[in-house]
């Protein structure tokens, strides 16, 4: 493990039980990471949890401070990350590859291959690291999980959406072919993919909850009829790293409240 990891959380270091699962939540600030957090320490969980923010030490204090039962990685390499995860008490149980990335919007004729090259980096080469890194860890324990958040935009693509949607799409393959890779392993590897979940980084309050029109458009194009609460998404995260059995994997589950769906025809 190196020395940095040990340094950034000494007491929890030392709290660390060797009976008790231990799961990886990356991106820990954003998306669904704060719900998989919650949900996870509630099921028993040892946490370990990574954030681009914790390369700062004062983003990892803060952090610590506000939620001392986990520990909190600084590394931000896939093979850091994993293996200082593993050498908190030499086991890794589930990892949750919870992936987000600002959109960016526009046409294909306007758009910038550097855009597209850092939307494909943070959600489909980071975990096609993270995972790889971490299979020889998953393999030698008895209940190993894998966990995708990625996104079902792809269910009905928007205009100018072509950067965020093939990097999606990609995404959702990696959880297929990984989940044939590992199936001989009794690991299942899933994915929830949302789309209207409320978060800062998609969906953010202001906008979409304080704001008439945009809780009116939520209204019209979610049968829900509102954006799924973080704890709901955190309920099917905690069902995917705890599920007993192994038969359950390589499925992309829609978590979008019945979207996407035709609207009505104008009335006469």
């Amino acid at each position: 493990m190196p020395e940095a990891a040990k340094k950034a959380c000494p007491d929890v270091h030392r709290r660390f039980k060797l009976n008790k699962p231990v799961a990886l939540v990356t991106n820990a600030l954003s998306f669904a990471g704060p719900p998989a957090i919650a949900s996870l320490l509630k099921a028993g969980f040892q946490l370990v949890v990574h954030d681009a923010a914790f390369a700062a030490l004062d983003a990892q204090e803060r952090f610590q401070s506000a939620c001392p039962d986990v520990f909190v990685l600084p590394h931000q390499t896939p093979m850091d990350i994993v293996e200082s995860a593993w050498g908190l008490s030499n086991r890794l149980d589930v990892l949750i590859s919870n992936d987000a990335y600002q959109p960016i919007h526009g046409s294909i004729e306007s758009g910038e291959v550097e855009g597209l090259q850092a939307t494909l980096d943070h959600l489909v080469v980071f975990p096609f690291g993270l995972v790889r890194a971490a299979i020889p860890r998953l393999k030698t324990q008895p209940k190993a999980r894998i966990v995708f958040v990625s996104s079902n935009r792809n269910r009905l693509p928007m205009l100018g959406g072509s950067i965020p949607d093939i990097a999606r799409a990609g995404a959702n393959a990696l959880v297929k072919s990984l989940s044939i890779e590992l199936a001989p392993f009794g690991i299942p590897v899933n994915a929830i993919a949302p789309n209207y979940l409320y978060s800062e980084t998609y969906y953010p309050r202001a906008r979409f909850v304080d704001d008439a029109a945009g809780r009116a458009y939520i209204e019209q194009v979610v049968p829900a009829g509102r954006l799924a609460r973080p704890e709901e998404i955190g309920e099917l995260i905690q069902y995917l790293a705890t599920m007993e059995g192994t038969f359950l994997t390589g499925a992309v589950i829609d978590f979008s409240g019945g979207w996407p769906v035709a609207l009505p025809p104008p009335k006469p």
